[in-house]
């Protein structure tokens, strides 16, 4: 676990599409936020599994995260941290990223194009999930 997250908060989110699961954990990292400044920062681990009868390879990746504000941040781009694995039926890939916001808490959601042996995209889902961290305002209804 990142240096400064907070175990007690971690929740796993997970989406399958066509046998590819996607499992999200978010973890708040507590010394490497400035709530003071509106600087909060998230690591996020990400585990992808090939339970289908296909080899694919992730392409590419789309983030859409909304801060607690309402400000909308679009993040495409090739692969995951430099690398666009190939995943084998049965095999899976696991990296940590992270996003910084200046709300103390946001949604992130979004997809991969995954690529089979025979050329077909496949547009594969990542699971919305919550960033929360204990400086969060909240208001019952």
């Amino acid at each position: 676990m990142p240096c400064g997250a907070r175990e007690s908060d971690r929740f796993m989110y997970t989406q399958k599409t066509r046998n590819i699961s996607v499992t999200v954990t978010p973890i708040y990292l507590e010394d490497q936020s400035e709530p003071d400044e509106d600087h909060y920062v998230w690591a996020y681990q990400v585990r992808i599994e090939n339970d289908s009868m296909e080899t694919v390879q992730l392409r590419s990746r789309h983030w859409r995260i909304t801060d607690a504000n309402g400000l909308v941040q679009e993040v495409r781009g090739a692969g995951v941290v430099g690398e666009q694995p190939v995943l084998e039926p049965g095999e899976s890939f696991e990296y940590t990223s992270g996003t910084p916001l200046n709300a103390p808490s946001g949604i992130m959601v979004g997809s991969y194009e995954m690529q089979t042996v025979e050329g077909d995209l496949i547009e594969v889902g990542i699971p919305a999930f919550s960033l929360d961290s204990p400086h969060q305002v909240i208001r019952p209804n």
